[in-house]
């Protein structure tokens, strides 16, 4: 069953081949698309893509599953590195969120001072490559808005 993934955040919709990293731009953790965050709103808040249970939580990362269907958000590139400085847990592991609900926060343009790439890749989870039938590649997104539909 497909779902709507919404857009956790702010910015640029690019494929995953345009993300700075092997194993999202090779699809290696499933498919989906990545987004390039607004630099202009400074903090921005990072929502969720679709309702479920958080999975898996970090400052940097999270992972939500929802009707058989996980979705990762991954904030920049590396941004593991950055030991969670930078970002703001607004939610908890283990929870049950709406969809939209606020899960963390950070300002790209802070995180992109540190020399990692600010590119938020989000995939759904052990999808086959190129499954993610995105035709807003190219286009602004802003939260909340319909990013794809799950394979």
């Amino acid at each position: 069953m497909s779902i709507p993934v919404l857009a956790p955040l702010p910015g640029k919709i690019i494929g995953l081949s345009d993300v700075p990293d092997q194993v999202f731009a090779e699809q290696i953790v499933g498919s989906g698309v990545a987004i390039d965050p607004d630099r202009t709103r400074g903090t921005l808040m990072v929502t969720a893509p679709i309702a479920g249970k958080i999975l898996k939580l970090h400052p940097h990362a999270f992972v939500i599953l929802g009707s058989g269907v996980g979705v990762l958000v991954h904030l920049g590139i590396d941004t593991v590195k950055l030991k969670g400085e930078g970002f703001e847990l607004l939610a908890s592991e283990g929870a049950t969120v709406e969809a939209g609900a606020p899960i963390v926060t950070f300002d790209p343009t802070e995180i992109a001072a540190t020399g990692y790439s600010v590119i938020c890749p989000v995939v759904v989870m052990d999808s086959a490559k190129d499954s993610v039938h995105a035709d807003t590649i190219g286009n602004e997104v802003d939260n909340g808005a319909l990013l794809f539909d799950s394979p």
